[in-house]
């Protein structure tokens, strides 16, 4: 018991649930993040293969997690003087950036992306996104109702 008068004793308080807001943005950044990767491998002239984990029977009825490929989209163009287009997505809804009808960064060329794609994710941490986050959210809710 003499030792136990050397720590520091506090009260246990468990992890906070997070809020719809945070997942949100949790979501989000993760998308952002297989974006990051995916502009640096098309920067670096590599190829990004995104991975999932699957649950699979095989037909003695047995269950097995196997690792399966994952598609991902890239979610930037180029238009027609070259400039690369680079839109945010919440699902299959496009994110309005900078007020009514601009859902879309323009970026000087691939080298731009990572770095653009950086800032954006700042921002989502930030909390700057979360009204649009919010409406694409709630759009897409209201398209699984009957």
């Amino acid at each position: 018991m003499a030792e136990l008068v050397k720590l520091k004793l506090v009260a246990f308080t468990g992890p906070q649930a997070a809020t719809p807001q945070q997942l949100r943005r949790n979501k989000l950044i993760g998308r952002l993040r297989e974006q990051i990767a995916l502009a640096e491998a098309v920067r670096d002239g590599t190829v990004y293969a995104a991975t999932r984990k699957r649950v699979v029977t095989d037909a003695a009825g047995v269950r097995s997690t196997v690792t399966a490929p994952k598609r991902v989209k890239h979610w930037w163009n180029k238009d027609a003087a070259g400039k690369v287009l680079l839109t945010v997505r919440y699902g299959s809804r496009l994110l309005e950036l900078g007020g009514k009808g601009k859902n879309a960064v323009e970026v000087a060329d691939i080298k731009q992306l990572v770095p653009t794609l950086k800032i954006i994710c700042d921002a989502v941490l930030a909390g700057e996104l979360d009204a649009e986050i919010a409406a694409a959210s709630a759009g897409l809710k209201a398209g699984f109702k009957r």
